[in-house]
Formats: structure tokens, sequence, C-alpha cells
């Protein structure tokens, strides 16, 4: 039995299914880097991380942004999302928001893609990555990098020059205690510790410590996820709904994201809990991960869900919504409250930085 690209699963529960495996007389592998990766005939630059909702999308996107500064053309490619009709998606594109609902993204896309595409450079997924890489490195805008925008914690599908793996120190510990989040810490040239700005101390020494014990070779850039936010008037002393990233909340395990991180910082009077009207898929979401508590994850993976999630929002009796996902998710539900949304971007603190990694990257790559 071949085993490949798990999804992020706790050690125990992967040495669990080992076991079921074993008694019933058959074996398994899981396959390696080795394995996997397709080589481009472009610098690749992979972005991961050891869990869900650590910040791979920020720091993707201020790598993206220092190297268009520099005069580069980047082109993203994304992990694998296919909730589709899969031969329609074996190589998309992405350029324009019109794109997104050309081939009728759900919301998690959406999350994913957008913020590439509203800040000027094109982003491919699908399913098919040979072909996708040979399409993004001849694609009709330019190439001169390829960025692999990682997601659920596999490690790269392409050979990179350059690995950059993204840590959380409001989950420290779980770099070395989940598969294959520890493979990407163990393989990062450069480990990125995000959200120090609103992270205990104790975790964030723990973080570094596991960070010096699986890979001391690695460069650690410090990183704050610093928030802004449309209307604050909508929170201060206000009763909110807060709407968080889906997967960050349930298989992702957080117990806070950027909609709380503003409800607690702008002084809301209560946090309304949502889960009394949940409906349809939204309340079996709730069932299956009962630790998401007063969050509604923004779960739209298809026409239902994306109805369900409206439907819940405008049954909540709040004074206004908090929208803490990384797209404006009033264009995709209709919203019957006041809705403000939290805007958040990697900051590096102090050196090194992610700047002076891209200019040895550039040097060494002679670009």
């Amino acid at each position: 039995m071949i085993v490949s690209s798990p999804t992020v699963m706790y050690y125990s529960r992967v040495m669990g299914v080992s076991a079921v495996v074993n008694a019933a007389g058959a074996g398994f592998k899981l396959l390696g880097p080795n394995d996997t990766m397709i080589k481009s005939t472009k610098p690749v630059i992979a972005v991961g991380a050891v869990r869900t909702g650590c910040g791979k999308s920020q720091t993707s996107r201020r790598v993206i942004e220092i190297l268009m500064e520099k005069g580069l053309k980047v082109v993203a490619i994304r992990h694998p999302m296919p909730y589709g009709d899969l031969a329609k998606q074996r190589v998309q594109r992405f350029a324009t928001l019109k794109d997104l609902e050309d081939h009728r993204c759900t919301i998690e896309e959406m999350e994913e893609y957008e913020p590439h595409v509203v800040r000027g450079n094109v982003i491919y997924a699908g399913v098919d990555y040979e072909a996708i890489l040979r399409a993004a490195e001849k694609d009709p805008d330019g190439c001169d990098v390829i960025l692999w925008d990682g997601g659920n914690n596999d490690f790269s599908f392409y050979r990179p020059d350059l690995t950059i793996t993204v840590t959380d120190p409001h989950r420290a510990g779980h770099e070395l205690n989940y598969y294959p989040g520890e493979v990407n810490l163990r393989m990062a040239d450069v480990v990125v510790i995000n959200k120090m700005d609103s992270a205990d101390g104790s975790d964030i020494e723990l973080l570094r410590k596991n960070i010096r014990m699986a890979n001391s070779k690695a460069t650690v850039i410090d990183g704050a996820s610093p928030i802004r936010i449309d209307h604050p008037e909508l929170i201060t002393g206000k009763r909110v709904l807060v709407v968080e990233d889906g997967p960050t909340l349930t298989h992702g395990e957080m117990k806070i994201g950027a909609g709380m991180v503003a409800a607690q910082k702008f002084g809301a009077a209560e946090i309304v809990d949502p889960r009394p009207y949940a409906v349809g898929k939204l309340k079996g979401t709730f069932e299956l991960y009962p630790e998401i508590g007063v969050l509604l994850p923004a779960m739209g993976y298809g026409n239902e869900q994306v109805r369900d999630l409206e439907k819940t929002i405008n049954a909540t009796p709040c004074d206004a919504v908090i929208i803490g996902t990384p797209i404006d998710l009033s264009r995709v539900v209709k919203i019957n409250k006041p809705v403000t949304r939290v805007h958040y971007d990697l900051q590096e603190i102090g050196q090194p930085d992610l700047n002076e990694v891209m200019d040895h990257f550039l040097k060494k790559m002679g670009l």
C-alpha cells in the first residue's frame, strides 16, 4: 500500500493507522521529497508551514512583494484544492477577480487566490502539477521565479532552491508533533516565527528551542501579524459575531484568529455565540469540531455550504460582523448587518529579514 501526501496528522494517529494496516498483514510507504518533487526550469522558492493557519499566505505575499520591487516577475503556484470537476481543474490560471468567478472557486480557494490577484501577480492551481508547472514557467506575463504557496502542510511539489517554513508560537510544540509539518521544519533554509505580537513569551521561547533542536542551520526570522480594521467603531462596545478562516479553526485547531484579536483589541462588549443559530452543513461542522467554540468558520466548499454560512450569519443576533478571513466575504454572501474587515500582513521584526534572504537568493541564482 502506498500513501501519498497525507493531510496533516498527529503522530499518534499516523502510527495508529500503521498499526491497523500492519495488523491486516499489509505494509505502506510514506513518499518523500525525492519521490514526489518535480524539477523546474526556473528558480523555485517554497513556502510551507508546520500547521495550517501559521501564516504561509502572508509570508508568500511578502516574498512576492520584495521580488516584484526588485523588478522580477513572480508566478505563484498553490497547493491543490480539488473540490470540483477535476478535468476542468487540470490547469487553472488566476490573474483577475473574474477568473475566480469563471472557475467557480470555493471560499477557501478565493481566500488563497484573491490576495495574490489584487496585488498584481498571477497564481496557478489545479490538479496536474507537471502541466501546471510548465504553464507557469511560460506564463504570458513572464516568469523569473516560481513561488510554491504551500497548503495542508505537505512539503513542496517542486524541488525548491530556497525553502521557507512558517511556525506559530500559539501552537508551540506542534512543530515536532505533526506530520508532515516537522518535515517542513527540518528541510527549511529559513524559519519564520510568526504572530509574535500576540503570543506569550514562554511559548515563543519554547518554539525557538524546538527550532534549534530540529534545524540548527536554518536562518530564523522573527515576525508579527499586525492587524488593520476598516471600521473599528463597529467593534468598540458592540456585540459582535467573529467569522474566521475555516481550515485554520477546523483541522488547524486554532482557538483564536485575526477576527478575535481585533475584537479583543478594540473592546467588543460581547462575542456572540453562533452555534445556536447554525444551520445545515455548518451545524455539522460545529458537531465535528466542538473545540471551535464561539467563532464562526467561513466554510464554503459548495453552493449549499455558502448558503448555510449566509443564513447562519444573518440569523445570529449581533450589532456587527467581524470578517477575519483573507477575502471580502461580503462579496460572496449577503450580510444583513454592518461588517468590518480585518487585514493582516507579515511584518518582520529586526534582522535577519526576508529582504536580506531574497538578496542572498537572487545572488546565488544569478538573477
